[in-house]
Formats: structure tokens, C-alpha cells, sequence
């Protein structure tokens, strides 16, 4: 994976939200990589192997492989 990068912007909007958004150029399967992080806990990641990954600040999460596989989990299920 890519460690180059260059910044393109990041910043705080009005409602206090996070964001930053890498330049990791062409040899990059996702050049344009950014993530995001909310107030509710709430953050986002779009990587620049073309992986995501979301977590909705409760415990639950979703990564999404370069391939398209999908694996969630939840914070709310019980594990004996």
C-alpha cells in the first residue's frame, strides 16, 4: 500500500465534523483517500487500497474489502 501522500484539505465544518481528505497518487488503488469523524461518534474511512470502512458510533462497523466483501459487526449482539 501507497505511504506517500500529499494533504488536499481537511478541516472542521460549523456542526464540529472532521475531515481530511490525502492525494496518494496514481500508483494508489484509491488515490483520492479521505475520512471523516462526526460529533455523534460517528467516522468514516475511504483508503487509498480501496478499502472502507464505517463505524456508526455505537458499536457497529463496516469494512468493505478492496474486492467488495463486506464483513459487519455489531456492538449491540452478546457473546457467550
Amino acid at each position: 500500500m501507497p505511504e506517500d501522500y500529499t494533504y488536499k484539505s481537511s478541516g472542521t465544518n460549523s456542526q464540529g465534523n472532521h475531515y481530511c481528505a490525502r492525494d496518494y497518487g496514481s500508483s494508489a488503488s484509491n488515490s483520492n483517500s479521505y475520512h471523516y469523524s462526526n460529533q455523534d461518534g460517528s467516522y468514516y474511512y475511504s483508503n487509498s487500497n480501496g478499502s472502507t470502512y464505517y463505524n456508526d458510533g455505537a458499536g457497529n462497523s463496516t469494512y468493505t474489502a478492496p474486492s467488495g466483501d463486506s464483513t459487519s459487526s455489531s456492538g449491540n449482539s452478546s457473546q457467550k
